[in-house]
């Protein structure tokens, strides 16, 4: 029987079918961080139950790890504790454990691709929601909640329902300026915040069999601002050209038998999907949001639309758009900023800082910009140091950080004050996400840096030549 991607991996991965319930669904790995998983370990211990395959979970510190002076002590008594009860637990039941100054640390959905331990082929989980970055090598990826932690922790495996299938296809040329974030914002626009809920999504069509891992990783780790329960490309040379070589890949032999799995994981021709859609790349403009979740964005150069003009509820959407400050009709293009964060898990690897420098590059930070560059992890910062972008970065007035989430949920001291309006490209613009009364537009690091450097919301493609 002919199967899409999404099925051969999860079919595979099942260990016990439950009537009329969840599947039992074995899970190759599990990455944690210190503000999911302390929980998870108490529960752990209470039930005096061990961590069943501790070579198959990953520990990185991330979530509100400071990005200035990572050397010193972490001064926030909470940050503290939840990194040291993430360093403890993982040297108790023998966990790999990255922390801050380690070379391999950084954002969990950055560090483990680069460090070969995203496979293709592979179920993996962490109690984070943009756990489906790492669907962008072909794999099912998905985050849990606390309890499945210690569920996973105790036994590898997860009872989940088996979600339905989406696929959807964007053909053709991307135009100038516009990168994998903004079709993203597209598709999430399109399919507003609701409209993949139950599913899991396939991305199919030239624009991702062109785009870059670090580009597909950036489509899929959105994928749950749609409502999908995870999002899926499938493997291929540039996937295979990318994990080679790095530290847990498979080499010699063992890369040849993986290879020969590898290269089955395709949707067949006759594969039938529950529900697909079509998209093309030529009506993808640079995106920008203007309310307060990531299915209210446009076009950059657009006008917010009125709340007639949309399905749903006027009153609701009106409220949204209050707390932005922002009326219906507006134009964003102008709208002064105060902030510019480039990180994440979203955009925080090098081709998002490669980027950032082609825009600022000869320019200087606009006076009234506040910018947090924050890279994803330390092997980024030295991709930046090894390719002269931190002396662009700094020649136009802006500052590096170190490693970590910063202030893209702001854990840390990375918090944008309350009424400030901030470009951000990360993955969420709720109220008060940067912090208290923030007010977030999302957009790509382009944008971003144009945004930068003219200290109003700017459409890159101004200061871009073809």
């Amino acid at each position: 029987m002919a199967k899409t991607l999404f099925d051969k991996v999860w079919d595979s991965h099942v260990v016990r079918q439950v009537k009329d319930g969840p599947d039992v669904f074995f899970i190759d790995r599990h990455f944690i961080h210190e503000v999911t998983s302390p929980v998870a370990f108490l529960g752990l211990e209470s039930r005096g139950n061990s961590v069943v395959y501790p070579a198959r979970t990953f520990a990185t510190a991330d979530h509100n790890t400071p990005t200035i002076n990572q050397h010193l002590p972490v001064a926030d008594p909470l940050s503290a504790n939840q990194l040291n009860a993430l360093e403890n637990n993982a040297k108790k039941h023998g966990i790999t454990h990255w922390g801050l100054g380690d070379k391999n640390n950084g954002i969990v959905h950055v560090v483990g691709p680069e460090n070969g331990i995203t496979l293709p082929g592979a179920t993996i989980v962490c109690g984070d929601s943009h756990t489906s970055t790492h669907g962008a090598f072909g794999a099912i990826a998905f985050g849990i909640g606390t309890s499945e932690v210690e569920m996973v922790l105790s036994t590898q495996c997860i009872m989940q329902q088996k979600p339905k299938k989406m696929r959807i296809n964007v053909n053709g040329k991307l135009g100038l300026g516009v990168t994998p974030k903004d079709v993203a914002l597209y598709i999430i626009a399109k399919q507003t915040t609701s409209g993949a809920t139950g599913y899991f999504v396939e991305y199919a069509g030239g624009v991702f069999e062109e785009m870059s891992m670090e580009g597909r990783m950036t489509v899929c780790n959105l994928s749950i601002e749609m409502g999908a329960r995870g999002g899926m490309i499938a493997p291929d040379a540039k996937t295979y050209e990318y994990m080679k070589g790095r530290a847990q890949t498979p080499t010699g032999a063992a890369w040849d038998k993986a290879m020969k799995y590898w290269d089955t994981l395709y949707t067949d021709k006759e594969a039938e999907f529950d529900v697909e859609f079509n998209y093309e790349a030529a009506d993808i403009e640079p995106m920008i949001t203007y309310g307060t979740n990531p299915g209210m964005g446009m076009g950059v150069t657009k006008s917010i639309p009125t709340a007639e003009s949309l399905e749903g509820g006027v009153e609701t959407y009106r409220k949204s758009l209050g707390y932005m400050a922002f009326n219906e009709g507006d134009s964003m293009i102008g709208k002064e900023i105060d902030f510019v964060f480039l990180g994440s898990c979203t955009n925080g690897r090098i081709e998002d800082f490669r980027g950032f420098c082609s825009i600022v590059k000869g320019r200087q930070k606009a006076p009234n910009v506040t910018a947090w560059l924050v890279p994803g992890s330390h092997k980024v910062v030295d991709q930046i140091k090894a390719e002269g972008l931190d002396k662009v970065i700094t020649d136009a007035g802006f500052v590096l950080r170190e490693p970590g989430c910063s202030a893209c949920l702001a854990m840390n001291d990375d918090k944008v004050p309350s009424g400030k309006l901030s470009v951000s490209t990360s993955n969420r613009n709720f109220e008060g996400r940067q912090g208290p009364g923030s007010r977030t537009l999302l957009a790509s690091p382009l944008v971003a840096a144009a945004s930068a450097v003219q200290g109003v919301v700017t459409d890159p493609r101004t200061l871009m030549t073809s």
